[in-house]
């Protein structure tokens, strides 16, 4: 890795700028979240521009899933080693190669290849967050972790309506182009005004670890994503399902054995990392069902006397203001947390968002009602995705800040791709006959409905098993100059 990536801006390398940092980091956040939402507009639209089966287009998606679950992990726990900023550096690079590779294609194959690059640079939202740790004063971290945490949805509810707008106007390879442009973009201020951090593991890289991780993460995600597709009772699908389990279990074996393991499954296992990280799978679970559900409700034909007969630009608008709560409602989560702590916090926002799903079952029937359930859910989004990098950051020693918030990444992740796999049964199974064609019924969607407001509910359970007091976190080296202490100061569990 050259010098440059390394070394900091002078001008940020004795005091860097607190406003800046976090605009900075907030920004690459959302443009990472803006390249996941921009394909979502041509997903039907692929079998045709890339001259494909739609079975196989599907891996435009699909690639970009697994290589983000993959990344997630190996690239926190190398920013920990080697820097955090050189890997977020590095994270934007790839995000902008597979920006342009998938606007030059016209095929398949390269299509998925961009995809994957762009799926690598998953782990800027975890690394932006223990960039803050160790650069911000004590007293802005609450606030500036949850804004960065929150950008992921920020960008994913913005993005859409753009993403939509540029796809009807105009070829949609320029949904691509503005993607590398907004990373080169990023990359530029990351370079100028973000330092790199003292806080260093060192030591040596665990590729046993990272390889086993990869491995078993694919199968996994491969079984759950593509089982519908494949069928459930399928070799393919038992046999992967079969492998992520024995993979994952070696690993884990592993890991505890390995001196210097890529995920410390010991820090893991404390109560604090451990509820987080379990109730961040259901709060990824709940957030996803509002955007498997609330799209179709809007483009379904009003004739079957539920759908709205809207386009996906309205789609995309209905949305947008998801994404102007969720940031609004970082400020009040970190309010609520520097009083409180963050286990309020994440306890408040997962009973927001499964009011917010209570909400939809009742409220279906309006465009209105759809932006209305959608601020509601956003907003309990933003509280607890404000909430999670504060409890493991309270729990773990900054010398695995990254390591930590990305393996917590990766969970709202998993919990995502269940909850599609989930919905999909559900709406494939519950169906009304329409002209031919077989659609997903009302009673399907209050279903998926019911069982996200159950995740979020299961999240609220879980979090009320976080301990009150903060696990003490092993004291900091003394050559640690970092104006962040080995817990996050000021913030209560």
């Amino acid at each position: 890795m050259s010098d440059a990536l390394a070394r900091p801006a002078e001008a940020g390398t004795s005091s860097p700028k607190p406003n800046a940092v976090v605009a900075v980091l907030a920004l690459a956040g959302i443009v990472v979240s803006l390249m996941q939402t921009l394909v979502i507009p041509i997903v039907p639209e692929l079998p045709k521009l890339l001259n494909a089966p739609a079975s196989d287009t599907a891996w435009a998606v699909t690639a970009t899933l697994l290589a983000a679950a993959v990344a997630t992990p190996v690239v926190g726990r190398l920013g920990d080693m080697f820097g955090k900023r050189r890997m977020l550096l590095l994270s934007i690079v790839l995000l902008v190669s597979g920006s342009v590779v998938c606007a030059l294609a016209d095929s398949l194959v390269p299509m998925i290849v961009g995809r994957a690059l762009q799926g690598l640079a998953a782990a800027v939202v975890p690394l932006g967050i223990s960039i803050m740790r160790d650069v911000l004063p004590a007293e802005r971290l609450a606030g500036s972790t949850a804004l960065m945490s929150a950008s992921l949805g920020v960008g994913g509810a913005l993005g859409l309506p753009a993403a939509a707008f540029i796809a009807d106007k105009w070829d949609w390879h320029l949904l691509f182009w503005t993607s590398a442009v907004l990373g080169a973009v990023a990359f530029a201020l990351v370079m100028l005004v973000i330092p790199e951090s003292r806080v260093r593991t060192g030591g040596r890289f665990d590729l046993v670890g990272s390889f086993g991780l990869s491995a078993g993460l694919v199968s996994l995600l491969l079984t759950v994503s593509k089982g519908a597709d494949w069928g459930w009772t399928s070799g393919t699908t038992l046999g992967l399902g079969a492998a992520a389990v024995v993979i994952l279990l070696a690993w884990g074996f592993w890991e505890l054995k390995a001196k210097q393991p890529l995920v410390d499954l010991r820090t893991t296992a404390r109560p604090q990392v451990l509820f987080t990280n379990l109730a961040s799978i259901a709060l990824g679970f709940s957030m996803f069902a509002m955007s498997l559900v609330l799209p179709q409700l809007l483009q379904l034909p009003e004739q079957t006397g539920y759908g709205l007969g809207k386009s996906m630009l309205t789609v995309g608008l209905v949305l947008a203001p998801q994404g102007l709560v969720m940031m609004a409602m970082s400020a009040v989560s970190a309010g609520i947390t520097k009083a409180k702590g963050p286990k309020v916090t994440l306890m408040i926002g997962a009973l927001i968002v499964a009011a917010g799903y209570a909400l939809n079952i009742v409220l279906m029937s309006e465009v209105w009602h759809l932006v209305l359930v959608s601020c509601v859910i956003g907003g309990g989004v933003g509280f607890t995705y404000g909430a999670m990098p504060a409890l493991i950051m309270g729990a773990v020693p900054e010398s695995e800040t990254a390591a930590a918030n990305s393996l917590n990444t990766l969970m709202r992740s998993l919990g995502t791709s269940f909850a599609s796999a989930i919905a999909g049964v559900i709406l494939a199974q519950m169906t009304t006959d329409f002209g031919g064609y077989a659609l997903p019924s009302e009673n399907g969607f209050k279903v998926v409905m019911a069982i996200g407001a159950g995740a979020a509910l299961l999240a609220f359970v879980l979090a009320s098993f976080i301990p009150k007091k903060r696990a003490a976190v092993p004291a900091q080296t003394p050559d640690d100059s970092s104006p962040q202490t080995a817990q996050v100061t000021g913030v209560k569990a």
